[in-house]
């Protein structure tokens, strides 16, 4: 067994290692080609956002408890104030978290502000009927 940070006593490799291991020389074209699938499928699907609307929380313990992040999903209560169902919000691309509880009177006002928001952008289209 090899200890320490020491050269290797004799290099026992195999002939032919090249054909044993992964290249990765396509990953500047593979990080290109995600980009362009990313525009595609923003342009296709148009006047909707990519992202569902999450909520802004507070990072817990006493070390991140600064930083605002946004969170999983928004609480019952918090689209019950802002007039949403919780069945009907995930329908308009808001992301709902039935686990989570608002402890802070401030954050819960930040994201019912935001609901209210985000609903005064929403623009709905009816669906086309089908004959």
């Amino acid at each position: 067994m090899v200890k320490h940070n020491n050269m290797l006593p004799d290099g026992h490799f195999h002939k032919k290692w090249q054909t044993r291991i992964k290249t990765w020389f396509d990953q500047p074209m593979r990080k290109k080609r995600r980009a362009t699938n990313r525009k595609e499928k923003a342009a296709k699907l148009a006047p909707r956002p990519l992202q569902k609307l999450r909520p802004s929380v507070r990072c817990p313990t006493v070390k991140y408890n600064t930083k605002v992040r946004l969170g999983r999903g928004f609480t019952a209560l918090e689209l019950k104030e802002a007039g949403i169902k919780i069945r009907y919000a995930p329908t308009i691309g808001i992301a709902f978290d039935k686990r989570r509880r608002s402890h802070s009177l401030t954050t819960h006002r930040n994201n019912v502000a935001r609901l209210i928001e985000y609903q005064k952008r929403l623009l709905i289209f009816k669906k086309a009927k089908k004959n």
